[in-house]
């Protein structure tokens, strides 16, 4: 599975359903029953047959690829995708559309249309629970039983480390200074917002580690300054990071920051985010406090909603949650439950040394043929093969010319059974990256999709 870079280049929500499920219980004969097609949690979904069923809960990069291989691997199987988004909007990339070096339609496809390509049912539904001892989910159209289930649906927002149990606040900064780490709305609503700023102080905090994505806000950031040095918008990017220094790849964008964004981005390093006022406009961390005009706001990341409902998080030596899913390093199902897998975003802690895969879209589309092999061979009866992911991810520093930055991860066990990591940095922004960048991407999209 370890690859390197030239090697490969080579080569409706709860509060609807809980309504819907009120109009049933109270129909009369002056309030009619609900159409056929308009199901309470409490139906059956889909009745399970004969066939051994895979659940697939999320349908990002991790879903889609473990949802496509299970049906090449395990013909046999029955496959079933579940994810509320009835589009499939890649995060990958993202940063490149917000200042439009790639269009809406490069990121976006029909989970329909490539489920019926690759012969898995794809049901747009929101997952309200997974009961694991009854191997069965719920979901806002249904109930439906499952032989393996697959978790993949990335990760939420810890808003609580900010406002506890202040939902208006949390609303607020989602809606108003959105981190777009998710697919979706987000992406739309910051894209607005940076093409119709007009200048003044733009800040992005940086969430504590692991996150999705580790390099991403810096790509970002130089998205940001490269669009209003570009376009003369007099405004300065500040990155207020939790971490003591730039990384990964931080050799590559301090170069970029100084060289080509000295008056536009500034840094500053060990900015522990300790209180935010999403109306005022205000951030106060241990660097020091300060007002903005615009905000990245990035509260720190999590395991998705429907990953603590299932009970997969766990505990550190204090007994607090740690936030991610309980795994097996090397396995990826939970230690507890050996039937329910976890791939992508939401892994937890996989070794001591590194502790964390990096979040990204390469390690769960690679989690994804990881497991979908898994699953295939026990169901053929078989001891699954252990496999290790990898990594690889570009970073867009420059628009004209466009330049970029990579990161590699090599991954090997030592003789103690340990997963260790080897990281490998390209710091030389150049327009070569660039096109191997396009080259990767068309090739996961080839992998995901075609």
């Amino acid at each position: 599975m370890t690859l390197a870079r030239r090697q490969f280049l080579a080569g409706a929500a709860g509060a609807s359903a809980a309504l819907l499920a009120g109009c049933a219980t109270t129909a009369t004969s002056s309030s009619p029953a609900l159409p056929p097609l308009i199901a309470t949690p409490g139906q059956t979904l889909l009745p399970k047959g004969r066939a051994p069923r895979i659940v697939v809960v999320g349908g990002g990069w991790g879903g889609l690829s473990v949802a496509k291989q299970l049906r090449l691997l395990a013909p046999q199987a029955e496959v079933v995708m579940l994810e509320r988004n009835p589009v499939f909007f890649s995060c990958p990339l993202s940063n490149k559309w917000l200042i439009d070096v790639v269009d809406t339609a490069y990121l976006t496809h029909d989970y329909l249309r490539v489920s019926e390509r690759h012969g898995y049912r794809f049901v747009q539904t929101e997952v309200l629970e997974i009961d694991r001892a009854a191997r069965r989910v719920v979901t806002t159209q249904g109930a439906l039983d499952y032989d393996y289930l697959v978790i993949a649906a990335g990760i939420r927002y810890g808003y609580e480390a900010w406002f506890g149990n202040d939902r208006r606040a949390a609303d607020a900064a989602r809606s108003r200074f959105p981190a777009a780490y998710i697919p979706g709305a987000e992406h739309v609503a910051l894209k607005r917002a940076l093409h119709d700023f007009k200048g003044g102080d733009w800040v992005m905090n940086l969430p504590p580690p692991p996150q999705r994505c580790p390099p991403s806000p810096y790509e970002r950031a130089c998205m940001v300054a490269w669009h209003f040095k570009t376009n003369k918008i007099p405004g300065r990017v500040t990155i207020l990071d939790h971490k003591p220094r730039i990384m990964p790849i931080g050799v590559g964008f301090k170069a970029a920051f100084d060289e080509l964004y000295k008056d536009y981005i500034t840094y500053v390093p060990n900015a522990h985010v300790q209180e935010v006022d999403p109306f005022a406009k205000r951030i106060k961390t241990s660097a020091g406090d300060m007002r903005f005009d615009h905000a990245v706001l990035m509260a720190p990341h999590q395991a998705a909603d429907i990953a603590w409902k299932a009970g997969t998080i766990g505990a550190d030596a204090q007994g607090k949650p740690t936030g991610w899913a309980d795994i097996e390093p090397r396995r990826l199902h939970l230690k507890n439950d050996d039937r329910v897998y976890v791939i992508g975003d939401a892994v937890g802690e996989v070794a001591p040394s590194f502790r964390f895969y990096p979040k990204s879209g390469h390690v769960a589309n690679s989690h994804g043929h990881i497991v979908a092999g898994y699953i295939a061979q026990r169901l053929a009866g078989k001891e699954p093969e252990l496999k290790l992911p990898d990594n690889l991810c570009y970073m867009l520093v420059n628009g004209s010319p466009r330049e970029a930055i990579s990161v590699q991860f090599d991954y090997s066990v030592n003789a103690q059974g340990v997963i260790e990591q080897q990281q490998i940095d390209d710091n030389q922004r150049r327009a070569e990256l660039v096109a191997e960048n396009f080259r990767w991407a068309g090739l996961k999209f080839e992998d995901m999709f075609a």
